[in-house]
């Protein structure tokens, strides 16, 4: 019997714990004879929530890397689950709000982010359906803006080739695609020479 990526992670922090010194640390649940595994786990998850929301692969992580067996892992996130204090659906909605808001990151980076968090497929796309091709534009523009330099100069080739680049990869580092970078990027450029066009025209009847 092959086996499960949970055993896989508990063995793999299992190994960490142990280290070149010996046996693995006795705080392990796994190592404890004392403590009584649910009610260990059952404290664990509740602290991470405390924390703040957590996925359910995450809660799985920070299990098996507390040497939780699997059987009892798996039981205690099955009945936060029935209560809806874990809820994979609701954490990718916030998350992706979050995301969106404090970062300024595409759909695809978060995408990436929630896979990480063990959350894809079509619970991660009904959430990322919160966000429109609008949406991310709006965001790729306000970053342009914030981070273009005041005192550029525009109209040296040179720089502006340099301010360009730097801009496109700053919004490529968030996920935008290339497409959308270059035409953010020259938009916003567009409006800073405009209005720096319009700073230099003479107010009427000045000399």
């Amino acid at each position: 019997m092959s086996e499960s990526p949970y055993a896989r992670r508990r063995r793999r922090s299992a190994a960490r714990s142990r280290g070149p010194e010996g046996p693995a640390a006795a705080s392990s649940v796994a190592g404890d004879p004392e403590p009584d595994p649910r009610e260990v786990a059952r404290a664990i998850v509740l602290r991470q929530l405390t924390a703040g929301p957590r996925s359910r692969r995450q809660l799985e992580d920070k299990l098996a890397d507390r040497g939780v067996p699997e059987e009892i892992a798996r039981a205690v996130l099955d009945r936060f689950e029935e209560v809806e204090l874990v809820d994979d659906a609701q954490f990718a909605e916030v998350y992706v709000r979050s995301r969106a808001s404090t970062r300024k990151l595409s759909r695809s980076a978060i995408r990436r982010e929630l896979s990480a968090r063990g959350v894809d497929g079509d619970v991660a796309e009904q959430a990322l359906a919160q966000r429109t091709d609008d949406d991310e534009r709006a965001d790729a523009a306000e970053l342009v803006r914030r981070k273009l330099p005041a005192g550029a100069d525009l109209a040296d080739r040179a720089e502006r080739d340099r301010v360009v680049r730097r801009l496109v990869g700053m919004l490529g580092r968030k996920g935008y695609p290339p497409g959308t970078a270059f035409a953010v990027v020259k938009e916003e450029l567009a409006a800073r020479e405009a209005s720096a066009g319009d700073l230099e025209e003479p107010w009427p009847g000045s000399p």
